[in-house]
């Protein structure tokens, strides 16, 4: 049985490949569109998910991290006085424009706390001493900054809302969901850069609880004593900003109508090359019928070839997923593919190829045998 599926499959060896190679394309377009996907979802929340904070207090009805609305920065008050609350601090998140040396202008997120390692953010610092921030009129830059704010080395500067700037640290894996990479600076001079918006306010207030407090009534707390605010656990606020994204800019529908269209791509492929192959050989199958052979061990002939099709196209799309990491990063993106979504892509794979051929099990089902001995 499995010589006569494998024989038959391969036997025009140009099909064949066609069938591998679109099936391999629909694999790859789907890893692909997923991984970039899931990446840009991640810089929609990946300060949020280092930054050590279990609560968020925003302004009411804020929509995602990176767009911020300011409100008084002497809430953080109330917060630090609730029970169950260990530390607080006000946080800035602020666009900024960046003077080039070329002369041109780009856009940077700029995220500014008195006590950066208390909330362990940067979480990632190639170079540099966080504390160095506190001290003067100085930046830490992300690595992913070279692209859109220029090559840059420490000891550099970069006028930011026209004031010079000292780089004294490097970072990395700091890139919002618009590509702009962020920027730490300290608190107090964030304000001094845009004083009419921000003197005296804040954007966000991070709290840390104390291990014994209870959640629920700590954040039922909070809204009480901050009617004006909304107030978030970490992962609340990481779905909100994700959510904002998805909802608005239709990502989601791209990512759905790709996944589909890679999957019919492969069902397509492999059906006509199943049912091609099947009605070359019609005569042998219909051989096969006369002499007792059994609609399951029909099926189970249509079933190995759609199982070769379904593994060698997924390991020729898997590979260019592989390698593709460097090419995207290239672009200021990241592409994020779980290990267990290969296995449910495999899974996919296989299901649809079955799938496909089913049409070619009908054809050989409602085959007479007598018909094969009469031609």
């Amino acid at each position: 049985m499995v010589d006569f599926a494998l024989k038959t499959l391969v036997h025009d060896k140009v099909r064949f490949a066609i069938a591998v190679i679109g099936v391999g394309f629909a694999v790859a377009l789907v890893l692909l569109q997923t991984g970039l996907f899931l990446g840009l979802l991640d810089n929609a929340s990946v300060t949020i998910a280092h930054i050590d904070a279990d609560v968020w207090v925003t302004a009411k009805n804020a929509e995602n991290v990176d767009f911020a609305t300011i409100f008084p920065e002497r809430r953080v008050q109330r917060v630090r006085s609730t029970p169950g609350v260990e530390r607080a601090d006000n946080l800035i998140v602020w666009f900024g424009s960046v003077s080039l040396p070329t002369g041109a202008q780009e856009q940077t997120l700029l995220y500014a706390l008195n006590d950066f390692a208390a909330w362990r953010i940067p979480w990632a610092i190639d170079t540099g001493d966080v504390e160095d921030l506190r001290r003067g009129p100085y930046v830490f830059f992300d690595e992913s900054a070279g692209k859109r704010l220029g090559e840059f080395a420490i000891g550099d500067y970069r006028e930011i809302f026209g004031k010079r700037l000292r780089i004294v640290g490097r970072t990395q894996g700091a890139l919002s969901f618009t590509t702009s990479p962020i920027t730490f600076i300290d608190y107090r001079l964030m304000q001094s850069l845009v004083p009419e918006s921000l003197t005296g306010q804040t954007t966000y207030i991070l709290a840390k609880l104390s291990p014994a407090a209870d959640t629920a009534a700590v954040i039922e707390e909070l809204r009480h004593r901050l009617p004006n605010n909304d107030v978030f656990t970490r992962a609340e606020w990481s779905a909100r900003s994700r959510d904002y994204w998805v909802d608005n800019t239709g990502i989601g529908l791209n990512f759905v109508l790709t996944v589909f269209l890679g999957g019919l791509v492969a069902v397509v492929i492999v059906a006509q090359t199943l049912y091609a192959s099947t009605m070359e050989h019609l005569r042998e199958f219909g051989v096969m019928k006369a002499f007792g052979g059994s609609d399951a061990l029909v099926y189970r002939i249509i079933a190995k070839q759609a199982t070769i099709a379904a593994l060698a196209g997924f390991a020729l799309g898997v590979l260019p997923v592989v390698f593709a990491d460097r090419l995207v990063e290239s672009f200021g993106l990241k592409l994020q593919v779980p290990q267990l979504f290969y296995m449910v892509v495999l899974l996919a794979t296989h299901a649809l190829c079955l799938g496909a051929g089913a049409i070619s099990f009908r054809r050989v089902a409602r085959l007479d045998p007598l018909l094969v001995f009469r031609t």
